[in-house]
Formats: C-alpha cells, sequence, structure tokens
C-alpha cells in the first residue's frame, strides 16, 4: 500500500541510485545497523564505562531502546490520531533508522569525551556528537582503499537526525548544539535550497525547529536516559533511598514533584524499580499527541506539516529525572573522576598526533591506520588534517582508545606483533 505521508522530496537521496526491493527509508535502516560505527557502540560509555559490568547499558544497547520507543511512539501516534490513517502514516523504519543513528557520532568515554575533542578542536570548527552524526551518514561512514563515503542517506533521514541546525560560525561563542561549517550544504538540502527566515535566529531557537521524526527520536531519547540510566544508577548503587531524599531535600519541589520522588523511593524499597520504569515509558510514550503547524516548510513536505506536543505534567516528570541523575550520578566524584581520565587520555592521544601531523618540520610518522594514513596523505590544509585526526578519535571505541594510549605512552606496553 502507498503511504501518501511522505513524497519523492522526502525520499530524495543525496546522490541517484538504483532502487531494490526495499524502499528508500528501509534502505537507509539496513545500511546503518550493517556497519561496523554503528557496532562499536557496543564498546562505547553510556553512563559507565562500557566493560565494567555486563548489564549495564551501553551506547549499543541505549540506542536500540530509543529506537524501539520511537518505534512504539510512531504505531501510538498512526493508531490515535484523527490525522493519520492506513495510506497515511509516519514510517517506522524511518522513525527506527533515525533512532538508532542518533549517538553514533559520539566519541569515547561520554560526554567527558565529547568536551575534550570539542575544545581541542575550537581552532579547527569544534567537535559537537550530533555534527559528528551527521558526516558519518554523509560522508565518512564506510571505508574502503583509503576513501571514505556516506551512505546516501534520504532527505528524510538527514533531517531526521539533525537535531542542530546552527552552524558553529554562528554561535556569539564556541558551544555545543552546532553544525560543522561545511556542513551548510547538508542544511541547504535537507530545506531543498530554500533560504531560512529570519525568525528561525540561530541558537535554541533554529535548533528546536525539527521535523516530526526528529521530535520523535528526541523524545524518546529524553525517555529512555530519564527512565533506563536511572535503573542502571540504582543497580550500580548510585541512586538508593538516602541519596534520592538528601537531593529533594536541596531541591525546592512542588507537590507533583515529591509524589514522583516518592513512588520512586518505594519502587527502589520494594526492588521493583526496573518495572516501575519500564511501566512508564508507556506513559510517556501515550504523551505525544500529533498537531498540524505552518512553517516556511509545511508546504513542501508533511514532516513540517505536521509536529508533536508532550503533555506538559509528564514532561515535567521527565525533566525531574533528568536532573536527579544529573546531579546524583553523573556529577558524582567516581564518574567524573573516570571521565576526567578519560578525557586526559584523548587529550594527549590529540596531542601527539597534532605533533605529529600539523606540526611544521615534524618527522610524520605513521601513527594512524593505513586507511586514515592515505586520507591524510591527500590533504593539505591544516584545519583537515586536525577534522581526520578527530575522526579517527571519535570513532574509538573506550577500550580501543585505552589500548591505544597505553601503545603510545607506556614504556611495558604493546608489542609490534599487537593487532591495533
Amino acid at each position: 500500500m502507498t503511504n501518501g505521508f511522505y513524497n519523492e522530496f522526502d525520499k530524495e537521496e543525496l546522490e541517484p541510485r538504483t532502487a531494490d526491493y526495499r524502499s528508500p527509508f528501509e534502505r537507509g535502516r539496513d545500511r546503518l545497523i550493517h556497519n561496523a560505527a554503528f557496532r562499536r557502540l557496543q564498546s562505547k560509555t553510556q553512563v559507565f564505562l562500557s566493560g565494567e559490568y555486563d548489564f549495564y547499558r551501553t551506547r549499543l544497547t541505549h540506542s536500540i531502546e530509543v529506537a524501539q520507543i520511537a518505534g512504539s511512539i510512531a504505531r501510538f501516534l498512526n493508531r490515535a490520531s484523527g490525522l493519520l490513517t492506513d495510506d497515511f502514516h509516519i514510517d517506522l523504519a524511518l522513525v527506527e533508522a533515525t533512532a538508532l543513528a542518533h549517538d553514533i557520532g559520539h566519541p569515547p568515554f561520554g560526554h567527558a569525551g565529547e568536551g575534550t575533542l570539542h575544545r581541542l578542536m575550537l581552532p579547527y570548527g569544534g567537535f559537537e556528537g550530533n555534527a559528528q552524526t551527521l558526516r558519518l551518514i554523509t560522508e565518512i561512514i564506510f571505508t574502503s582503499g583509503g576513501s571514505r563515503r556516506g551512505m546516501n542517506p534520504t532527505r528524510a533521514f538527514i533531517d531526521g537526525v539533525l537535531k542542530y541546525k546552527t552552524l558553529f560560525r554562528e554561535w556569539d561563542r564556541p558551544r555545543k548544539h552546532f553544525l560543522y561549517d561545511e556542513q551548510v550544504r547538508y542544511l541547504d538540502f535537507v530545506f531543498g535550497g530554500r533560504g531560512l527566515p529570519a525568525e528561525l535566529t540561530p541558537g535554541k531557537v533554529r535548533n528546536g525547529f525539527r521535523s516530526l521524526e526528529c521530535q520523535i527520536m528526541d523524545w524518546a531519547d529524553d525517555t529512555a536516559y530519564s527512565l533506563n540510566d536511572l535503573v542502571d544508577s540504582a543497580n550500580a548503587g548510585f541512586v538508593t533511598i538516602g541519596s534520592v531524599q538528601r537531593w529533594a531535600g536541596r531541591q525546592d519541589l512542588d507537590a507533583d514533584e515529591q509524589r514522583w520522588l516518592e513512588d520512586l523511593t518505594a519502587a527502589i524499597a520494594a526492588g521493583n524499580l526496573e518495572r516501575a520504569m519500564n511501566r512508564k515509558i508507556g506513559t510517556f510514550v501515550e504523551a505525544c499527541r500529533l498537531v498540524e503547524r505552518d512553517n516556511f516548510m509545511s508546504d513542501a513536505t508533511n514532516r513540517y506539516r505536521f509536529g508533536m506536543e508532550i503533555d506538559p505534567q509528564v514532561r515535567r516528570e521527565q525533566d525531574l529525572y533528568a536532573r536527579l541523575a544529573r546531579n546524583v550520578v553523573f556529577r558524582s566524584p567516581q564518574v567524573c573522576q573516570l571521565e576526567f581520565k578519560g578525557g586526559w587520555m584523548l587529550e594527549r592521544l590529540f596531542g601527539a598526533l597534532k605533533d605529529n601531523y600539523l606540526s611544521p618540520g615534524a618527522a610524520g610518522h605513521p601513527l594512524l591506520s593505513a586507511d586514515f594514513e592515505a586520507e591524510m596523505a591527500g590533504c593539505g590544509g591544516e584545519a583537515q588534517r586536525a577534522r581526520i585526526i578527530c575522526d579517527y578519535l571519535a570513532g574509538m571505541t573506550d577500550g580501543f582508545a585505552s589500548r591505544i594510549y597505553k601503545r603510545m605512552f607506556d614504556p611495558d606496553f604493546g608489542s609490534i606483533v599487537d593487532l591495533v
């Protein structure tokens, strides 16, 4: 059955390719799943360093959960909204692909790794996890014979992962939530060459202008990390009845917030926190509502003609859990010390590679893998060479980054016969 929700504008790929038995959205999802960049998420930190225990979530399991929640939201809207029908509905393959892809640009060692790479890359255009995701799917996710290429995504897929639409140079000061300046061509592609209206000012306003699928992915991500990360944090001993009560005592909470935290501590006491959080996923899914909207793209695609609103009460509850996790877990000395160590390793690796490849008169030892060496040899500008170094580091898993650090800086570690 033909789905009239999407038109040829939505389905257009960066480069025309021969069609097969799959829809363009199914091809995008499949290319992503069968890719090393996606598999490497299994060894990248979500909250706790990957490999420490086998039941903690990694970036991979988190991404799978986000995809499941995003698919549930799409199914709920397709069935519950009077604006959608069997032949006019949100595409599940597209929604799941954007959710599976949303974290593939994130570097090792979690947010500390992202912050470290951004600081080191400030002279060369910065680093941002979402911008790196865009770079992967459009330019570098496949490597072959010393060259890299993207996965030829559709316009709708690119827009689905495009949480931020402000360029690095457009911020008053360097900060998070931007695209690399050279990615402006993908903004042009996403909007079909239409110039952004003046009211979409750079920063929060423009970054908040998102396609329907991007809104679904973002709420699914918020749901997953605010609920599921709390479960991991409780299993790790960070979120306890005592830590929640001490944190609550320092906050100015209203009656609803107090009740939510009381329910949380009751679930911990009863030993059924995971079950309670799983039930809340359904509540968060059913808090979504499809609405019509009017903007400069709504005449071109239903992805902007329609948007999604979240029940304000449920959004307040999600925000409470996110604040609790941020203060009790992410800012704890144990987590911060490990993140500091990961950031320090990335900083030393970046410094060594920068000295080797960017400094005038450097020896230029072949420190990168063969494919990266071949690309480095064919690129001239300092900013381009720095970006290649950044790609190399951002693509590492936690364990791989640790091994390369030891090989380069620990005199007693490593052998010429080691596999990198």
